[in-house]
């Protein structure tokens, strides 16, 4: 709750007062975890960066509306991070959007927002890990069609190939993905209880 409260602030100090040491503490808190979230959503490292910058030049210049009484500060900061990505998607040709990303939640309080991050950190890392043991045709139609949104004649027509191509190269590349998360998972340390070690 401390670090809740400590980073409202922030937000308000910005907005009131352009607090260059409250926009310095707000940046270095929540710089990484929003570039974290982005590649969770399938972005690149450098796009990532490039939007986080973005992102946090938002933050600078809109602080003032933000309101502690409707959200928390990290609510408020990530759907501003989730409706740039969305910018940043409508503005690609050939890539469809889904509109309905899971969203923290207003009410979700910092420990779980910061929980949030890191699973989906190291669900990220999981799934890349993943992706580089598939042969490179299935790991560019999976790279279109998941992290590109484009559908499978949009694929097709891309790289010069028949749909059905397309088709069972995702299928391929699904059922590779999933088995080697699968032995990922088996693989993992257990405690005694038999439960997963939570690091």
């Amino acid at each position: 709750m401390a670090l809740r409260k400590r980073m409202g602030d922030n937000l308000l100090a910005i907005g009131r007062d352009r607090d260059e040491a409250a926009f310095a503490d707000f940046y270095n808190y929540y710089a990484g975890r929003v570039k974290s979230f982005l590649m969770g959503k399938g972005m690149s490292d450098e796009i990532s960066d490039e939007l986080m910058q973005e992102i946090m030049l938002i933050v600078w210049r809109r602080a003032e509306s933000y309101d502690p009484a409707k959200a928390a500060a990290s609510t408020w900061l990530f759907t501003i991070a989730r409706n740039r990505r969305i910018d940043y998607l409508r503005g690609n040709s050939r890539i469809e959007v889904e509109l309905e990303d899971e969203m923290l939640d207003v009410d979700s309080d910092e420990s779980e927002t910061q929980a949030g991050f890191v699973d989906a950190e190291q669900a990220a890392e999981r799934l890349h890990r993943a992706l580089e043991k598939l042969p490179q045709e299935q790991r560019q139609v999976m790279h279109l069609s998941y992290f590109r949104g484009q559908s499978h004649g949009d694929i097709a027509q891309w790289l010069d190939l028949p749909i059905g191509t397309v088709k069972s190269r995702i299928r391929l590349a699904m059922q590779a993905v999933r088995s080697s998360l699968k032995d990922e998972n088996n693989a993992a340390p257990v405690k005694e209880s038999g439960s997963p070690i939570n690091d």
